[in-house]
């Protein structure tokens, strides 16, 4: 099927931290290791405000920038604000209208010049019932098509699975989930449960994305990314971003 990828320009945040980019390149690698079979991968969190969204936006870019053909999937059509934070002018559509037959399927690709490689589907405008339309045979379909044009990494961006139900329904189309987890804040009691919420689906646990690390605290990573910031004489005063835990729960936490 062909589809109508409508050109979009983004405000991205500049690329200036090595350790964020560094983070983000480990993640895409750990990732890539989880192996072959895994191109659908899941995100969500336990709760919202955990930086959910913008690992699953930046994880798709850092794919793409590798050469992957990349789709980033919103798929918190309850609470997205892809659009408006990147400053997206003009009328656009997406899933939710997609998923109500609204537009026709094939209509609600996006892409980016900045950005080669990487395919969009923006969340649309509120839904008061994501649940019936991820059960819905529309969704199936989109999915089919998405198999059809024969991605090589698909990031779907759902909501909080600590907090909805849809994500646990979504992973039905995930070859694996990972959780992103903010430092410091979430609690093990709400890890332990949105783990058990996504356990409880069968789908394929890839790990947990630890967000919003202090890397000002000292110790190992401090010193590390002091070492490699002076020699490519970037400003490292930002938090780290990301920190990927692939291991016993132990360790995730």
């Amino acid at each position: 099927m062909t589809i109508n990828k409508h050109e979009v320009t983004l405000k991205l945040a500049p690329d200036d931290d090595f350790r964020y980019s560094e983070a983000l390149r480990t993640l895409r690698t750990n990732l890539m290791f989880s192996g072959s079979k895994v191109r659908n991968i899941l995100i969500t969190s336990t709760s919202p405000n955990e930086g959910k969204s913008t690992t699953s936006f930046e994880l798709a870019k850092v794919f793409a920038e590798s050469g992957k053909h990349t789709l980033y999937l919103d798929c918190d059509i309850r609470k997205s604000e892809f659009v408006s934070v990147h400053q997206i002018q003009g009328e656009t559509v997406g899933l939710s209208q997609m998923l109500t037959g609204q537009v026709k399927l094939e209509e609600g690709f996006y892409t980016d010049p900045q950005m080669p490689n990487l395919d969009m589907i923006f969340a649309g405008p509120y839904s008061p019932n994501p649940t019936e339309l991820f059960e819905d045979e529309m969704c199936d379909k989109l999915f089919q098509l998405i198999n059809e044009l024969d991605y090589d990494v698909v990031i779907m961006d759902t909501a909080p699975v600590g907090t909805v139900i849809d994500a646990a329904i979504l992973t039905r189309y995930a070859d694996g989930a990972a959780l992103v987890i903010e430092s410091e804040v979430t609690s093990r009691h709400m890890f332990q449960r949105a783990k058990e919420q996504l356990d409880r689906t069968g789908v394929r646990f890839l790990g947990v994305i630890l967000n919003k690390v202090n890397m000002t605290k000292g110790g190992y990573y401090n010193r590390y990314y002091s070492k490699y910031g002076k020699k490519y004489g970037k400003k490292y005063a930002r938090y780290a971003k990301y920190g990927y835990g692939h291991g016993s729960e132990e360790k995730q936490q």
